[in-house]
């Protein structure tokens, strides 16, 4: 269990251990609330746990009922600082006492213009960039698809199987990991095209040849590691080809780091991993942790559209720009160093696991940005279902963790987590495996 000391010093409160489990699952409390949101809420969403939370702090999230949680899943990878980071709260506070919205497309306030500046100094590359903010990693989709047919007159996008960039319209026709997620939305934007995740040569052997000139391509997508595809790391020799590819045909490479930026992979965006630097980049998720705002950064030639063109009344609002600047600064001090060391230990762990439990096979990852797959001891096959049993046991002992892909399990935990917590997470998982298996 977490100790009091350990919880302070990494400068969150403490409302105790976890796991904490006082109840049946879900509780009393959790069970009335739970009809009313089922009373009123779309049916569209996905609720993987019965879990109605009351507080959360760095790692550890309290439901209505007293029982405590281990969170591994980070507000599906939003809170990179931790719940409630005192220093996050604090800016958001402070800046709420002075200025809660002005329309950043209309006017200027200060939060904004220091954001874009400091964003600016963490992307990579020599060329000069500016920066558009927008209210969610979707909407940084949807511009970004907007900016790159703009500046190339061309049409034609290009993206992956297996990849996730967003559900409205434009965002969703590039996405492209489950047939429900575009099943009765057609027709979608027009003119994108899917290859294999991983394998830049099909652009050119399939798609050059029988789809679309590379003369008419404004922009290749692409995840650095993929999300919701499963935590897909690609071969090392991937990300240089597309970027050998953009270049030769004048095509824009924009790079969706909205799940595996800003420090999560122990690096501030997945593609350094690989040695390139994209046109674009494309960021949200953790930027205010989990305060609503995305942000497109590219280079300052590209992002040559008139006035006009795009814009938003609430992206880059005041109190959301000055949650994202503490994050940065909390990401650059420490909580980055944090992600590249506890990766490296939890990946051990997990290999440990695998070992162990015939069910758990293929760990990979960067960072604290890691998975594994599920399959059958005895076929060696996928088992979605065993992965949802495991998923459900683990939750009754108190450990939150979430599925990825088909048949993954994903370990995104809040950057501020300590190897005490790590330990006892997976402690945790490995005895519901126990049960399960």
């Amino acid at each position: 269990m977490l100790g009091i000391k350990q919880e302070q010093q990494s400068g969150h409160s403490w409302i105790g251990p976890a796991p904490w489990i006082e109840t049946s699952l879900p509780g009393p409390n959790a069970k009335a609330l739970i009809e009313r949101d089922r009373r009123y809420s779309s049916p569209s969403h996905t609720r993987d746990y019965p879990l109605v939370v009351q507080r959360a702090v760095g790692s550890v999230i309290e439901d209505v009922d007293g029982n405590r949680f281990l969170d591994f899943a980070a507000g599906l990878e939003v809170c990179l600082t931790g719940h409630c980071h005192p220093k996050v709260i604090a800016a958001i506070e402070a800046q709420a006492k002075a200025l809660i919205h002005i329309c950043g497309s209309d006017f200027y306030h200060s939060p904004m213009v220091e954001l874009m500046e400091q964003l600016v100094e963490i992307a990579p590359g020599k060329r000069p960039k500016r920066v558009l903010l927008t209210n969610s990693g979707t909407e940084a989709v949807e511009a970004a698809i907007k900016l790159c047919r703009y500046h190339t007159e061309r049409k034609w996008i290009i993206a992956f199987h297996g990849a996730f960039h967003g559900r409205t319209m434009g965002a969703l026709a590039l996405t492209c990991s489950k047939t429900r997620q575009q099943e009765r939305f057609g027709p979608l934007v027009p003119m994108v095209a899917h290859v294999p995740y991983g394998d830049a040569k099909a652009i050119e052997t399939h798609l050059f040849k029988y789809k679309m000139a590379p003369e008419e391509v404004a922009a290749i997508f692409v995840e650095a590691m993929q999300g919701e595809g499963g935590y897909v790391v690609p071969d090392s020799s991937f990300l240089p080809n597309l970027r050998a590819l953009c270049d030769k045909h004048g095509i824009i490479l924009v790079c969706d780091e909205i799940q595996s930026g800003l420090g999560r992979t122990g690096k501030w965006f997945a593609f350094e991993h690989f040695g390139i630097v994209p046109d674009v980049i494309l960021m949200a998720k953790g930027l205010a942790s989990g305060m609503p705002l995305g942000a497109l950064i590219a280079n300052a030639d590209i992002m040559d559209w008139e006035p006009g063109a795009h814009g938003s009344t609430l992206a880059g609002n005041p109190v959301c720009c000055a949650a994202a600047l503490a994050t940065l600064d909390l990401i650059g001090l420490t909580l980055m160093a944090n992600a590249a060391r506890l990766g490296e230990r939890l990946r051990a762990q997990l290999r440990v696991m695998a070992d162990k439990r015939k069910v758990v096979a293929n760990v990979r990852g960067l960072g604290l940005k890691c998975a594994v797959d599920i399959i059958n001891k005895k076929s060696g096959k996928p088992d979605p279902k065993l992965r949802h049993r495991i998923l459900q046991a683990a939750f009754e002992r108190g450990l939150v963790l979430l599925p990825c892909g088909e048949h993954g399990i994903r370990f995104c935990p809040p950057l501020c987590i300590n190897e005490t917590q790590l330990d006892v997470g997976l402690k945790t998982l490995d005895e519901a495996l126990a049960t399960v298996v």
